[in-house]
């Protein structure tokens, strides 16, 4: 298991996405069991951890997942990277607030909520279109050149705006949405992201778990589930994409694997700035996602997997572009 980088931080190849011990996969673990499941992945070898301050707020409130996060974390806080992310509204913007203590404002109720007195990847979650992205990338340096931040990054951006905000301030991280049957990235997002080294940081790497092969037509997604919302888990499209769980099987039977390990070693072997996030409440799949660092695939199993992902059509699709007025978050709002 060999460390990635995402600018000036060393990272291992796979992190954690933590959101699901308060939001978005129906009912969470005790605090005890979520907190004991972080400090197992760090004993495993994971140190890139990955939250934010809206994770909580459906069923609990904003800021729940980044106090289980720092109370987790704070043993060994100097020995990972923590990853957290803010939202913007225009209105916090006015004639008595500028746009840096804003931010500003944000980031000391993250430390706050973490335990800690700097955040390693500071991410924007979602552009606000009301906002210059320049004039945030800005400030996002200032907050690096003060200490109070490492590294800066975007989540689910257009490579336009991605090369505004790192005229002004190199990009440490983009935090997109990718996965075998999420694949737009690929056209613009990973080549900007290599020629400037720039990590990409996958979320729903394994699709929400359908990659996994262990979500069927039949699963029940109930109470605060994202997953009703996700366009490859309507049935009818869990029905029509099983060419592709069929592969995966297939490919993890011959490598003596699983179908999850295998949709991460292939993201790894074909980027090298790649730093997936899979997420997950339950402790034996974290472990199980973690160890897909362990599993290699030679270059013709590669190609192989290549060969047939680029002939299977996928249905269902999200996109990796979302603003603060255009996100998939706002499922929520009409139910």
């Amino acid at each position: 298991m060999k460390n990635r980088k995402i600018r000036s931080l060393a990272v291992s190849p796979i992190g954690m996405g933590c959101m699901g011990f308060s939001h978005g996969y129906g009912k969470v673990p005790e605090e005890k069991e979520s907190i004991a499941s972080i400090r197992k992945a760090y004993e495993f070898g994971c140190t890139f951890f990955d939250t934010a301050e809206a994770y909580g707020k459906e069923m609990f409130y904003p800021g729940h997942n980044e106090e289980l996060v720092g109370k987790a974390l704070l043993p060994f806080r100097n020995k990972v990277v923590l990853a957290t992310k803010y939202h913007l509204d225009e209105k916090e913007v006015n004639e008595s607030t500028t746009l840096y203590t804003a931010i500003h404002n944000h980031l000391i109720a993250s430390m706050e909520k973490l335990r800690t007195d700097y955040i390693d990847l500071y991410y924007l979650h979602r552009i606000n279109e009301q906002i210059s992205i320049e004039e945030i990338a800005e400030v996002m340096g200032r907050l690096i050149k003060e200490g109070m931040i490492r590294e800066w990054g975007l989540s689910q951006v257009s490579v336009e705006t991605l090369a505004k905000a790192y005229r002004i301030t190199p990009v440490g991280a983009v935090q997109n949405l990718y996965s075998m049957v999420e694949r737009d990235c690929e056209q613009e997002i990973f080549p900007y992201c290599l020629e400037n080294e720039i990590a990409v940081v996958p979320f729903s790497p394994i699709a929400s778990g359908f990659l996994s092969g262990k979500v069927t037509p039949d699963t029940p997604f109930e109470g605060d589930d994202v997953r009703k919302f996700v366009p490859q888990l309507a049935k009818e499209n869990l029905i029509a994409n099983q060419p592709i769980l069929n592969m995966l099987a297939e490919v993890a039977q011959e490598k003596q694997a699983t179908n999850a390990q295998i949709s991460l070693a292939w993201m790894l072997h074909k980027y090298p700035n790649a730093v997936p996030i899979p997420g997950s409440k339950n402790l034996g799949r974290i472990l199980e996602n973690l160890s897909a660092w362990d599993v290699r695939l030679t270059d013709t199993e590669f190609q192989a997997i290549e060969n047939q992902l680029n002939q299977i059509p996928v249905y269902g699709h999200r996109g990796h572009v979302e603003s603060q007025q255009q996100s998939f978050g706002k499922q929520w709002d009409k139910h």
